[in-house]
């Protein structure tokens, strides 16, 4: 009897795909998962991933000062939107529209990613997910996601470390 060769993996879908380059790109070892159940939201990702809420990274987009800029907030709390600003030294966050979040990452909201975008954004990672060893952010779909810490998704964006609640 010959041996079978393992069962290959799902391609990946096209968006995810970008993000896993990425991740190769940066040297990060984080693998992408296709999920079976909808990671949309930081409760369903917690849910499907058997992890605290806390340890997952929503990738959010806002505009501020005539550009999208991505905040990268542990979903156990909410970005103060003031305060942020404020200590980044930015005009006033609004929350982007569901168009202006794909033209600016080429991803839906729902599963927007760190990176993959057409062009890097200013990002910020929140403090809060230092707390955690290890966190898990989408990966260019509300099904996909990938494992990461907070130092790498400072490396992977570029982004600075502050705290997005009061």
């Amino acid at each position: 009897m010959e041996p079978t060769a393992p069962p290959a993996l799902p391609a990946l879908p096209a968006r995810s795909a970008l993000v896993a380059d990425a991740l190769a790109a940066a040297g990060l070892p984080g693998t992408v998962r296709v999920l079976d159940d909808s990671a949309r939201t930081a409760a369903e990702a917690a849910a499907a991933l058997g992890c605290e809420v806390g340890a997952i990274a929503n990738s959010l987009v806002f505009h501020s000062d005539g550009e999208a800029v991505l905040v990268l907030t542990s979903g156990r709390h909410r970005v103060d939107t003031t305060a942020l600003a404020t200590r980044w030294g930015r005009g006033p966050l609004r929350r982007a529209t569901p168009e202006q979040v794909r033209e600016a990452t080429g991803q839906a909201i729902g599963g927007v990613a760190p990176t993959g975008h057409p062009r890097p954004l200013p990002t910020i990672v929140d403090q809060a997910l230092t707390d955690y060893p290890q966190i898990w952010a989408a990966a260019g779909t509300p099904h996909t996601v990938f494992p990461t810490t907070a130092t790498e998704l400072l490396h992977l964006t570029g982004g600075t470390l502050l705290p997005v609640g009061p």
